[in-house]
């Protein structure tokens, strides 16, 4: 029978069968993908927020919430769950018919794939032969730093960081393994993604590394070894930093935000003399009743007061992470703003960075780092190497405020700044009113773009190549203003009123190609060989441009053409570096490595006799732990022993050009009675100039023990020599000096840091982090043979065979009391300071000059603890040097009863013949102390740097995890230094003069409260 008969019909029936068939198979695929979710725990059960869950080939995943759940919809049977997170170990799992998939990570507690960074590559850690250390990110931030060397401090065995200045971007100091040079530079070289950068300048200025925004990195590695550092050739010898920042990973895009506000406070002021003491001071001074009732005149103002502020500080960041197995991104943008604890100081930093890393196919892939960084820094001037003149008062805002007489006034009736020569019948004019300082005007805004593109291609099975071409641009401009409203109106003329502007340009070009194979033979044999060609070009240049004498303060500096006395002047330098590598890395069995590296460095800044530094390098380890003998002892968990043997250089040390004959401009000669701008010679060559070398020797130790304690001992020697001095010539030369070859220094140390997952399991978790450093140092030769010893400044010295810097001064004696004989040469009086007579001669003369104190510490250290209870954390943070002394300089100036200038409240005691002492003397009008014994300061001390409490907020829809926290920091410090700050150093980046306070900007306590928010 015919059920349709029609072709019409017909079709229409099969067009209805066809669409059901099509529907159905839909329906069908349809049924086929669902929803999936589950919880990812540790293996004690505890719920882990923030696991990537992917699903494999795709960019589809997710991560998990603060409860450790994760939801992925569309999943097919066939998909494959790829679950990761930092510290367990990755899971592939195949999703099936399940819609609950729970995934219990284990704990990844075996190291021996544990990767680290090393020079142009990386490395299993197992693998490693030299000296290398690591900082994670979250240790480097704790606490709130400008910069990246601050976040370091105290971390590192055999790292010592110094904050220099405690101003908003103010500068550091770090020392690797002690200092390597005495005119040239002992910083580190620092490598943030492959560019190469400097730190350095001096108290007021801003840290280089200010620009960079810490927030950003991801770890940081300390290279201290020859073996890891002459990889670098020339810029090795003070140690390297790889700065490694935050990439993209695949998964689901995630968005982080890192909010951060406080306060700051002066962490300690100085008792001084009040308005009556200081007054009855004056009066003895001199012989007058310069105030006819100081007892009527009270406390009087209190100037510190007035300088100091409390502060507020703030750093808001967001960042945005993720990609697939092609493509991976990671983009962040942050604003940090910090106010100085004294007034009109500031730092302010916006930042952008961007990391992107893009598969092109199986064999190619590239990408590119860009940072930039606009900078504005608002400093004022602190520190002065004056010691006892009026420079302390009228160069540092500290010191003008300790100077300061609390009889006087800060501002007039109108609100204007009073000029301490208007009050007083103007007897004050050798001290200056500090809120006048402080409104001069120098700030420097720095634009900085660090931009490094790579491209990597895998030739061959085991060969890749890749090369990097890398961009550091930076410009800067100060603008400096000195007012005419800040001078007493008398004294105002016609030169009255200063000001410049700076522009300096710097451009770091650096192309680096590298080539790696890398082979395994016979199961066993593990072998990778490095080549680098690398060559890099540095230009700067400068413009300045000053001015004396305005009309008025309306332009500021905006209008120089309108000074009276206008100077400019104009720089410009260049050089090169080109440099070979050769790498090679052997292995055997994971149980025996040995590496061998050389480097070939050629710089134009050098004499044309010697272009080219050779620095070879060799080490090996031992696992111990692997062998035979070890497989019963239980107790250990890895045993490595490493030794390595390497010279190094330090290309740092000079400018360019200072290898050839040098001129300079700005003699005038007169010609005709017309005076004409001239060039004189200012330098002699010197074809044979070279670079600094250190050779360095280093054994070390890493222990593991019951898979919770991890301990690492290093024992090195550093023999620097060659040292670029600049040696003085007579004058029958022509020339002042010339820069040489000549000198030698010597450290040598013990490093040992540990750290250890004391409770692991169950609620509470408690880990302990510490390190400890002793470093000694000598000088071994100064300038070849001739000098002996030689001063740096009127109490520093450099002896052969002692450490550098040391304090050489007179001893201090006591008072000379009533009756008491004066010995000669001492300058002495009845009531007047006494130094010991050492030679006893009968005289005092330099003779009587002793070494009275060693500004480098025993041993320096760092601690730092952790505990987790449940969603609650709490982190404690210490550090702290030992043995080391300090030239108290400020005491030397405001223990000095001179006269029109206040002083420390000790000096209440002073010597009278009533009131005989042997601490403080008699007043004197214009009267010095001697440089003696007495300012010398133990500075040791025990700082707890941070304490931080935080919580991590319960399960937040939308939110994948929640933190808030508070952090006190420099909360406390324990020391019996007497001065602002024990950590200090006027002289800022010197390797001879340090040690030395003469009230540089001292550091501040915060407090924080903080919110980490991931979606």
């Amino acid at each position: 029978m015919k059920i349709f008969t029609k072709p019409a019909t017909q079709l229409r029936f099969l067009a209805g069968v066809l669409m059901w068939i099509a529907l159905g198979f839909n329906s069908a695929q349809a049924q086929q993908t669902f929803t999936v979710r589950g919880k990812v725990s540790t293996e004690t059960g505890e719920a882990l927020p923030g696991v990537n869950v992917l699903v494999k080939g795709t960019s589809a995943g997710t991560v998990t919430d603060a409860e450790g759940i994760y939801v992925l919809s569309s999943v097919k049977p066939e998909d494959v769950l790829v679950v990761s997170f930092i510290g367990y170990n990755t899971q592939e799992i195949v999703v099936g018919t399940r819609s609950t998939v729970d995934i219990v990570l284990a704990a990844d507690i075996q190291t021996l794939n544990e990767v680290v960074v090393v020079g142009y590559g990386t490395q299993r850690k197992i693998e490693t032969t030299g000296s290398i250390a690591s900082v994670k990110s979250e240790d480097i931030v704790q606490t709130p730093v400008t910069n990246v060397a601050q976040g370091l401090q105290a971390r590192i065995a055999g790292v010592q960081i110094n904050q220099n200045s405690g101003a908003p971007g103010g500068n550091i100091s770090v020392r690797i393994r002690g200092t390597n040079s005495i005119n040239g530079t002992s910083e580190p070289l620092y490598i943030i993604d492959g560019i190469q950068i400097s730190n350095g300048g001096g108290i007021n200025d801003v840290s280089p590394l200010s620009t960079i925004n810490p927030n950003d990195i991801e770890s940081v590695e300390v290279l201290k070894d020859a073996s890891a550092t002459a990889i670098y050739g020339a810029r090795g010898s003070n140690g390297v930093v790889l700065i490694t920042t935050k990439r993209g990973k695949s998964g689901a895009t995630r968005v982080s935000i890192e909010s951060y506000y406080g306060w700051q406070q002066v962490r300690k002021t100085l008792d001084l003399l009040n308005a009556s003491e200081f007054a009855q001071l004056e009066n003895e001074v001199f012989k007058t009743a310069v105030y006819p009732d100081p007892a009527s005149l009270g406390e009087g103002v209190n100037w510190q007061d007035i300088i100091f502020r409390t502060a507020p500080i703030q750093n808001h960041q967001l960042s945005v992470n993720g990609g697939n197995d092609k493509t991976q991104v990671a983009l962040s943008a942050n604003f940090f703003d910090q106010d100085g604890i004294i007034i009109n100081s500031n730092f302010k930093r916006y930042s952008m960075r961007l990391n992107l890393d893009h598969r092109i196919s199986d064999r190619v892939k590239m990408g590119t780092s860009i940072m930039g960084s606009y900078n504005v820094n608002s400093g004022i001037p602190t520190g002065s190497t004056v010691v006892g003149d009026g420079g302390v008062v009228l160069s540092s805002i500290v010191g003008a405020a300790i100077g300061a007489p609390p009889t006087l006034q800060a501002y007039r009736a109108d609100g204007s700044i009073f000029p301490f020569a208007e009050q007083g019948d103007g007897r004050y004019r050798e001290v200056t009113n500090p809120l006048g300082l402080a409104e001069v005007s120098n700030q420097t805004d720095i634009r900085r773009v660090l931009t490094n593109v790579y491209g990597e291609a895998k030739l061959a099975e085991g060969l890749t190549y890749r090369a990097s071409f890398n961009v550091d641009l930076q410009s800067s401009i100060n603008n400096y203003y000195s007012p005419r409203y800040i001078i007493a109106l008398k004294d105002q003329n016609a030169q009255s009123g200063s000001a410049s502007k700076r522009n300096t340009n710097n451009a770091v070009l650096l192309h680096e190609s590298i080539l790696t194979y890398s082979k395994v033979l016979a199961e066993h044999h593990t072998l990778k060989f490095t080549g680098v060609f690398a060559t890099q070009s540095g230009m700067a240049n400068e413009n300045l441009i000053s001015g004396n004498g305005f009309p008025n303060d309306a332009t500021r500096n905006e209008a120089l053409q309108l000074a009276t006395t206008v100077a400019a002047s104009s720089s410009r330098s260049r050089d090169r570096l080109d440099s070979y590598m050769a790498r090679v890395n052997y292995g055997f069995k994971d149980k025996y490595f040995f590496d061998i590296t050389m480097r070939a460095d050629g710089s134009s800044k050098f004499g044309k006799n010697h272009k080219y530094g050779y620095f070879p390098a060799a080490s090996a380890a031992w696992r111990i732990i692997e062998e035979d003998f070890m497989s019963n002892v239980s107790a250990i968990t890895d045993l490595k022993l490493r030794a390595s043997y390497g010279l190094t250089g330090n290309a740092g040390a000079i400018n360019a050009y200072r290898s050839l004959s040098l001129q300079t401009t700005g003699s005038d000669y007169q010609f005709n009675h017309v005076y004409t701008k001239g060039i004189s010679p200012s330098g002699i060559a010197n074809p044979d100039l070279r670079w600094e070398r250190s050779l360095q020797t280093n054994i070390g130790l890493d222990v593991s023990l019951f898979n919770w304690l991890n301990m690492t001992v290093d024992l090195y020697r550093k023999q620097t020599d060659d040292l670029l001095y600049e040696k003085t010539l007579p004058y029958s030369s022509g020339y002042g000096s010339i820069i040489s070859n000549l000198g030698g220094i010597e450290n040598k140390g013990i490093e040992i840091s540990a750290n250890a997952n004391i409770l692991q399991e169950g609620p509470l978790k408690w880990t302990v982090n510490a390190n400890f450093t002793a470093n000694r140092n000598k000088v071994t030769d100064i300038d070849g043979g001739t000098t002996k010893e030689r001063f740096i400044t009127n109490y520093t010295i450099l002896k052969v065979g002692e450490p550098l810097g040391l304090f050489k001064t007179y001893i201090f004696d006591g008072i000379y009391q009533t009756g008491e004989a004066i010995i000669p040469g001492s300058d002495g009086r009845t009531g007047g300071t006494k130094v010991l007579d050492y030679d006893q001669n009968g005289t005092i003369t330099s003779g009587d000059q002793v070494i009275t104190g060693n500004p480098n510490p025993n041993f320096i250290f760092g601690f730092s603890t952790s505990l987790t209870y449940q969603n609650f954390d709490l982190g404690i943070f210490l550090s702290g040097s030992q043995g080391n002394d300090i030239y108290n300089v400020s005491r030397a100036s405001f223990e000095n009863p001179l006269g029109q200038r206040n002083l420390l409240a000790g000096v209440v005691n002073r010597w009278t013949p009533e009131n005989a002492n042997n601490e403080y003397s008699s007043p004197l009008q214009g009267g010095r102390l001697p440089i003696s014994s007495r300012f010398v300061e133990d500075g040791s001390y025990l700082r707890c740097k941070n304490i931080t409490l935080g919580y991590r907020l319960p399960h937040i829809k939308g939110i994948t995890n929640a933190r808030i926290y508070v952090s006190a920091n420099n909360v406390f410090t324990v020391t019996n230094y007497s001065g602002l700050d024990p950590e200090v150093n006027t002289y800022a980046n010197s390797n001879t003069a340090i040690g030395i306070d003469n009230f540089v900007y001292p550091a501040a306590k915060s407090f924080l409260a903080g919110i980490q928010l991931t979606f």
